[in-house]
């Protein structure tokens, strides 16, 4: 389910009374205001300033609710401490029927509210800034594509060209130590070809990408690679790119290509 789909279904929830959780939590790690896990905090302030209030209307079924709902979030978050992002948004109904959790890579206000529907007004406004999207590195001889959605990297993958049967196959992108590997001196033999008409030497990768932005639920996608590769790559795609950035990312880490893409 693309996120698009998810915020529709969400904003589709509600109960007849107030049973639903929704919490946007900062967890930015690079936050001065989250040193030493002040997430932690944070969070189970938030929680209890809802418990207090609801203790005070004194409504024995809400409370047992929300403390239900309250224990599943904190043991959530809790036993991904060690892989938090910038944000965490999680919605969650004290029926079960409603569990949504997103660990995301772009800034989050930290807010709780204990509603009968879900709050995703903070969550529309964040995929309207980064909604699906691919970014696509054309190199010599290599084409990587990250899938991204609310910042976040889904998959890094890369297709590799092979100048013998003249086809791009999608090539191990890690080593046995969970490094990106480099191009390999293969790519050599592709010079006299690729320096005749490089679009064409792109071509190949054109149905991939469509294919690609289809299955992903891509809103946008975005080019990046030395000018020539980059404007060459562009020149082969139907659909314009939201931007074009002349800068070889290829062996860069994927968060790294997402701060010099996305956080421009």
């Amino acid at each position: 389910m693309t996120i698009n789909k998810e915020i529709e279904a969400l904003k589709a929830y509600t109960s007849m009374d107030r049973s639903i959780l929704s919490i946007y939590l900062n967890t930015n790690p690079a936050d001065p205001e989250q040193l030493n896990g002040a997430w932690d905090i944070h969070l189970k302030s938030g929680l209890k300033r809802i418990g207090e209030y609801l203790k005070a209307s004194d409504d024995e079924n809400e409370i047992k609710a929300f403390n239900q709902v309250k224990d599943k979030v904190i043991n959530e978050v809790e036993k991904n401490s060690l892989n938090l992002r910038k944000g965490v948004v999680i919605f969650a109904s004290a029926n079960d029927d409603l569990w949504s959790v997103h660990y995301v890579q772009v800034p989050v206000k930290n807010n709780f509210y204990w509603e009968s529907h879900p709050v995703t007004e903070q969550l529309e406004y964040m995929y309207k800034a980064y909604p699906e999207a691919g970014i696509i590195m054309p190199s010599f001889g290599e084409v990587r594509i990250l899938d991204t959605a609310l910042g976040f990297v889904r998959d890094d993958v890369t297709f590799k060209y092979d100048p013998v049967s003249e086809t791009w196959n999608e090539k191990v992108k890690l080593d046995s130590r969970g490094r990106r590997a480099v191009a390999d001196n293969n790519t050599a033999v592709l010079d006299s070809q690729y320096r005749v008409n490089a679009s064409t030497f792109y071509k190949g990768m054109r149905t991939t990408v469509e294919q690609l932005k289809k299955k992903r639920g891509w809103r946008e996608f975005h080019v990046a690679g030395e000018a020539e590769m980059a404007n060459a790559f562009t020149e082969t795609l139907r659909d314009l790119p939201a931007s074009c950035i002349y800068k070889n990312l290829n062996n860069s880490k994927a968060n790294e290509v997402i701060n010099q893409i996305l956080e421009k």
